[in-house]
């Protein structure tokens, strides 16, 4: 890609933001405070974009310091061994207007697996400094036990305290570097 433009994530303008069921009855949402990306796309579409994505896991923050510490522990995502989750597009692809699907490759505890991921082009504007900005949201949805996030803990009820299925929802801005 020698005439790609390379974009940088703008962290002020971004978010992470995961959900996961609770006892089957209500959502949990959390977010990562961390993280850094970049985009470099050969065309001002970004079809065929290449993406890369890192989330820091002791960033995680679900309002519950409780359960914060219980997620970085060894029982989920092991943050002392495993700090990054990690995240290498091999395809993005344009499916109407201002939709594309993000194909790639999530580590998470030193599991990599393929997943798709939905994009939404929100579109381009230059900020109040001239910085050309273009902003995508990001969906999609993991099984966390395919990575290694295993932990189950079930009430004296027999409901299932975590849910398997984690909701993605990442808003994103990206500046475009001189």
């Amino acid at each position: 890609m020698a005439t790609a433009t390379k974009w940088v994530l703008d962290p002020l303008h971004s978010e992470v933001q995961f959900k996961v069921k609770h006892l089957v009855i209500s959502t949990v949402t959390g977010f990562f405070r961390k993280f850094e990306g970049s985009c470099e796309a050969p065309e001002d579409s970004f079809e065929n974009a290449e993406i890369d994505f890192t989330l820091d896991v002791d960033s995680i923050d679900t309002t519950q310091e409780a359960r914060d510490t219980h997620l970085k522990s060894a029982d989920f995502f092991d943050a002392e061994k495993y700090p990054k989750i990690t995240f290498k597009s091999t395809s993005f692809t344009k499916v109407d207007d201002d939709e594309y699907n993000l194909t790639g490759n999530l580590t998470i505890k030193d599991v990599t697996k393929p997943v798709t991921l939905k994009v939404e082009l929100g579109g381009s504007a230059t900020d109040f400094y001239g910085n050309l900005k273009a902003g995508f949201e990001v969906s999609g949805k993991i099984n966390r036990k395919d990575f290694g996030l295993t932990w189950d803990g079930i009430t004296e009820a027999g409901s299932i305290v975590v849910g398997e299925d984690i909701k993605l929802i990442i808003n994103a801005q990206f500046a475009k570097q001189a």
